[in-house]
Formats: C-alpha cells, sequence, structure tokens
C-alpha cells in the first residue's frame, strides 16, 4: 500500500520501537518517501515531545470523579520506578505546565525545582487540574465550598482528591498504595481540603502558605479592608479569553485607583464587575456567612485530624500570611494532640519552593529553602510514605528561622514568647514600661493622599511585589500621616516568637477609619554596620483594621466621632530578634494604598460603592498611658 506524504510524516515524527527493531532482521535499506509536493499541509496533529530517550516516564489521564466529571491528571517518574509513594498537587495553574517546565528528556528539568529530592529517591509525582480549568472538564469555582449550606452538589476538593486518590493507588502499579499530598498558595488551600474526609491511603500532608480565609486575612481581605490586587487574580483565573491582569497599562498604580475613585468604581469602569468572582466578593463586604462557611481553620477544627500535617509559610508571605497559622491553632484549640505542626522560613509567598539565599536586601546564611526540603520536608514525607522507612520523629510545635541571628530553631509550643506589652510613649518613644500620665498623638488622614505601600510608582506585580514586605520604610516615615515611635537603642537582643498584637486606644473625628500598624527592626545607622544595611527600617510586621469592624466582624456600624475605641488585631506570626545596636519601631497610620481600598472615612454601607463626596479628611488621635494605654504585646522569648 503507498504511504502517503503525510503519513510518511507523522511516522517519522513517532518513537521508534525499541523491542521490535532489536528482534528484527536486518533489513534492505528503505525506498526514499516520494517528494512532497509543494502545497502539503505542514501541520500534523501531535508530536511527542517525550522520547524514547528520557529517563522517566509521563502519562497523561482523565480521572473520573464520583459524578462523571473527568479530571486532568499528569504522572511522572523515573524510569525504573517501583514500590513508590505518591506525591500529589491539585493545581489550577495546569498542570501541563506544572510538568514540563523544560522540555528536556531529564526529569529533572521537566518538574518545578522543589521536586527533585523526590523524584530523584523514587517517588511518582502527580499533578491534576482542578475541575473547570485548563484540561479537566467540569465548572470552575474559584473557592468551591465544601459540601453543605453554600455548596449542595456534593462534590468539593475533598472529594475529588478522595476519588484521584482511589484511582492512583488502584491504577499505578508502580506504587506502594501511599500517597502525600503538598502545595502552595491555592494548592495549599486543596491540599488542606484533602483532610476534610481524607482517603485512607492518604498519609502526609504538607500545605504551603494555604488561603484559609479570604476575609480575615488572605488574598481578598484582611480585617475587613479590601485588597484591590484580587481583582487581577480574578480576571487572570476565570476568564476563558482575554484574562491576565486588568489592562491599566504601565503607569503608577497609585494614581490609576485614585483616579477611579472606589474600588467598585475601578471595577466597574474596567467592565470587570460582571465577573462571578468579583461579584461574589463585592455581595459580601462583611465576614458574613458567605466567608464564614468556607473557612478552612473552622472546618477542620470541627474534625479530628488523623493525616499527619506540617503546615508551612513565609515570614514575609505578601499574599497568605495568615491561614497556615490560623489553621494551627484552630486544630490545636480543638484537638492538643494532632499531629500537626508548623514552620514558618524567611520568604516570601511560595518562597520555601524556590531558592532561599535571601529576600530583597536580606541575606541568609545559605539556601533555606534547599535547607527545609531536605531537612524538614522530605523526611516528613519520607517516614510516612515509603514502604521500608525508618521510624518518624517526633513532630515538635513549630520549626521557625530566627531572622536576625539566622538560623533554624525547634519549639515545643507556638507561640514560643510571652506576650510583653510594647507601650507608646508621650515623646514619640517606645518603652517596656507603662506611662503614668496619658496624652495623645494626632494626624490628619486624607484620602486624596493616602499612604502608599510602597514608593511610588505602584506597581503590584515582579520583585516590587515580591519583596514588598522588607522594603525600607524610611519612605514613610516622616509624613505628616504617619506617627513615628521610636524606642531607644538595645543594649541586648530582643527575641520575639509569635504574632505581636496590636492594643491601639485611638479616635477618629470621621465615622469610619483604616489603622495600619507597622512593628520595624531599625538598623544601625553605621555604614560599617555588618548588614550593610545602615539605617534600613525592616518591617516585621505590617496589618491593617477596618474600624467599622471594633464591634464585630459580621456586624459593620459607624463610629461615633471623637470617642475612643480600642482596636484589637494581630500582626504576622514570626521569630525575629532585634540585635543589640538596633532600635524598635512602631508607626500608626490610616492607609496602605493602593494594596488596601480608601476608607472614604464617612459612614457607607458598603466601601465598595462610597461616592465620591464620602471620601473626607478626618483627624486621627492615637492615646497613650493611663488607662488608654496603646501598646504593641510582643512575644518575648527569655534566651
Amino acid at each position: 500500500m503507498r504511504t502517503t506524504p503525510l503519513a510518511a510524516m507523522v511516522l517519522a515524527l513517532a518513537p521508534a520501537c525499541a523491542s521490535t527493531a532489536a528482534a528484527a532482521p536486518a533489513a534492505a535499506p528503505a525506498a526514499a518517501p516520494q517528494p512532497l509536493d509543494p502545497m502539503t499541509d505542514d501541520k500534523v496533529e501531535r508530536y511527542e515531545w517525550v522520547r524514547p530517550q528520557a529517563d522517566f516516564v509521563r502519562r497523561e489521564e482523565m480521572v473520573a470523579m464520583r459524578d462523571g466529571v473527568k479530571l486532568y491528571t499528569v504522572i511522572v517518574y523515573r524510569k525504573g520506578t517501583r514500590d513508590a509513594p505518591i506525591l500529589l498537587s491539585r493545581t489550577p495553574y495546569d498542570a501541563d505546565k506544572s510538568t514540563s517546565r523544560n522540555r528536556s528528556q531529564k526529569i529533572g528539568e521537566i518538574l518545578p525545582l522543589m521536586d527533585a529530592p523526590f523524584v530523584d529517591d523514587g517517588y511518582i509525582r502527580v499533578y491534576q487540574d482542578v475541575r473547570g480549568l485548563h484540561r479537566s472538564e467540569g465548572d470552575y469555582v474559584m473557592n468551591r465550598p465544601v459540601r453543605g449550606p453554600l455548596n449542595k452538589t456534593g462534590i468539593d476538593h475533598s472529594t475529588d482528591t478522595w476519588d484521584t486518590i482511589d484511582w492512583l493507588v488502584k491504577n499505578l502499579p508502580e506504587s506502594n498504595g501511599k500517597v502525600g499530598i503538598i502545595g502552595s498558595s491555592y494548592l495549599g488551600f486543596t491540599a488542606l481540603m484533602a483532610l476534610i474526609d481524607p482517603h485512607p491511603a492518604l498519609a502526609a500532608a504538607v500545605p504551603q502558605s494555604p488561603m484559609v480565609d479570604g476575609w480575615m486575612g488572605d488574598d481578598w481581605f484582611h480585617n475587613g479592608a479590601f485588597r484591590t490586587f484580587g481583582f487581577d487574580y480574578d480576571l487572570g483565573q476565570t476568564v476563558k479569553e482575554g484574562g491576565g491582569s486588568v489592562p491599566v497599562g504601565t503607569g503608577d498604580e497609585y494614581q490609576t485607583y485614585l483616579d477611579a475613585g472606589s474600588s467598585g468604581a475601578f471595577a466597574r469602569f474596567w467592565g470587570i464587575d460582571q465577573l462571578p468572582a468579583v461579584r461574589k466578593i463585592m455581595e459580601h463586604p462583611a465576614y458574613d456567612s458567605y466567608w464564614q462557611e468556607q473557612a478552612v481553620d473552622k472546618l477542620l477544627a470541627k474534625r479530628k485530624l488523623s493525616v499527619p500535617t506540617l503546615v508551612m509559610l513565609g515570614q514575609w508571605d505578601q499574599e497568605d500570611s495568615y491561614g497556615g497559622p490560623a489553621v494551627y491553632k484552630a486544630v490545636k484549640a480543638a484537638q492538643p494532640d494532632a499531629p500537626i505542626m508548623l514552620a514558618i522560613g524567611p520568604w516570601r509567598h511560595s518562597g520555601a519552593n524556590y531558592e532561599g539565599y535571601g529576600l530583597g536586601p536580606l541575606k541568609f546564611e545559605g539556601d533555606t529553602a534547599l535547607q527545609f526540603r531536605l531537612q524538614w520536608i522530605k523526611p516528613f514525607f519520607d517516614c510516612r510514605l515509603k514502604t521500608r522507612a525508618a521510624p518518624c520523629a517526633a513532630m515538635p510545635a513549630a520549626v521557625t528561622y530566627a531572622t536576625g541571628t539566622n538560623k533554624w530553631e525547634v519549639d515545643a509550643r507556638w507561640p514560643a514568647g510571652t506576650e510583653t506589652p510594647l507601650y507608646l510613649t508621650g515623646d514619640r518613644g517606645l518603652s517596656f514600661q507603662k506611662p503614668a500620665a496619658a496624652g495623645s498623638d494626632d494626624y490628619v488622614s486624607d484620602p486624596a493622599r493616602p499612604v502608599p505601600f510602597i514608593p511610588r510608582p505602584v506597581h503590584m506585580d515582579g520583585d516590587a511585589w515580591r519583596t514588598w514586605l522588607v522594603q525600607d520604610q524610611r519612605f514613610a516615615d516622616g509624613r505628616g500621616d504617619v506617627l513615628t515611635y521610636s524606642g531607644p537603642v538595645l543594649d541586648q537582643p530582643v527575641h520575639i516568637k509569635g504574632a505581636p498584637r496590636v492594643e491601639l486606644h485611638a479616635a477618629t473625628t470621621g465615622e469610619d477609619s483604616d489603622w495600619v500598624v507597622k512593628l520595624i527592626d531599625v538598623y544601625p545607622p553605621e555604614q560599617s554596620a555588618p548588614s550593610g544595611l545602615p539605617g534600613y527600617q525592616l518591617g516585621i510586621g505590617i496589618e491593617i483594621f477596618r474600624g467599622r469592624y471594633v464591634h464585630g466582624f459580621s456586624t459593620p456600624a459607624a463610629l461615633v466621632p471623637g470617642k475612643t475605641y480600642t482596636f484589637g488585631w494581630s500582626l504576622p506570626d514570626v521569630n525575629h530578634v532585634f540585635l543589640p545596636g538596633h532600635r524598635i519601631m512602631v508607626q500608626v497610620q490610616s492607609s496602605l494604598y493602593p494594596l488596601y481600598d480608601r476608607n472614604p472615612q464617612t459612614w457607607v454601607p458598603s466601601i465598595f460603592d462610597a461616592p465620591a463626596g464620602a471620601y473626607k479628611k478626618a483627624t486621627q488621635t492615637v492615646r497613650f498611658g493611663g488607662k488608654d494605654a496603646s501598646a504593641v504585646w510582643l512575644p518575648v522569648v527569655k534566651d
């Protein structure tokens, strides 16, 4: 039968069958193919980029869920793998791309950097597109709620994980039937959801920088203040064609958002207000049942945790600083003997999966991310997933990196420090002694001139976004709408382990107000300072609180002008040492723009819809000493 030109091309692209070639006797040279017609169609259906010489197997499967929806799943392992543990990640970021980082024939080059120690040691690596995205079937719901009041379908990430694991252990003869799950950010969320109703084969979980509660302190809001960068994420994540960041151009985003007015007006101007993901956020500005019933820490606290879990995050996580510690605290409060530990490294969001020599201008002792992957993550999985493994070591409460002294530390409890108040004082100072005399400091907060969260021009992407939490805060110090309180030069270290807690006694002439507190490590001014950062003002904890929620996050109400309220919230969990020769600083302000939308400082039911005329200047009063002694309570460790 005559071979057509197109068929000849496809045959030429297909991998040769080595076993057949070895068994066949020597044959006469094949006849030269007929020359192609110049107008032959140059397109072919497929090129198998994984060649026979590859050192790995890469399988693509459509795995059926209990409702018949099939999820695209990529399975990768080194050739010759047997009796292998399975390491699973469920992603909205394209399983195909996650397993083809480079078009290479070496397994260490096609997979993400963090996977190398596992596949080099005989693990099977599995990535799966969550339902409704990329090559998976079904509907995509941004944060698919667990089955219950918000989800009547009976299908959620927990059931999809259960069904996936069940298929894997039954259809991978190379495996030993034991599964671990890992992933960061959204993948940390899906890793936690696997623990809601875990499959019997699920033996260990490592959720990293997980999205846990989108209102309290992760992606969408922090203590009620809306994070505008969520618009870019929504548009990029939920639109099939034309998705990506909001097309505002390359100018200063500070001015772009300011020109738009409210965050709702911004959404309407750019035509993203009808995206379902955006509508859901804007329809629920307060902490109502929509948010509470999605909070993964609350969901896990209602169940007995049976799967050993290592929950981890970066100390300067610019996206999900809240979730990991919230899960640890909630589970431990409900189940003191729960098999869970917390890890905090000196990283940005998801930084544990990349190189960890430094962050912004900060330099650490070696590759801290690789150190943690090899010394903690891999042993954590090995002892629970390998067929012939050494017994697991006892799980500590926390493994954290002490920034300042640059070393890993292990603790039997978390927080490891004892709350100690650091008071604001009348001379714009700080003291561990409570001032006897009461007083106050004022500043004018002008919504027309909000305090930027990084120096202008503002761009909420790239390195500027990834490292904003370690930005030198001298750009804000000295503004008339920023109060700066500075302690004396330290003659001995102050070591904190835990979440510093803000107790701010304050009043406003407006009917609403945002309050921002920054805890800062001020480096010595000398050019010869060992850090190489003379005078640097390093943010150790930065967090916001929206004043309307002072009486309860689900019950917003107007503030009474001039009345002193006690605003309380926590800064992110840290392990940090303020070294001798340094100073401790606290800054107080009323905006971090445009990361958080502006508070109009007058009462409106929803700040998303605040009209232009609602934005008014207000005088903010911060009180110190006496019965209204404002302080930051530091979790101090007595080393």
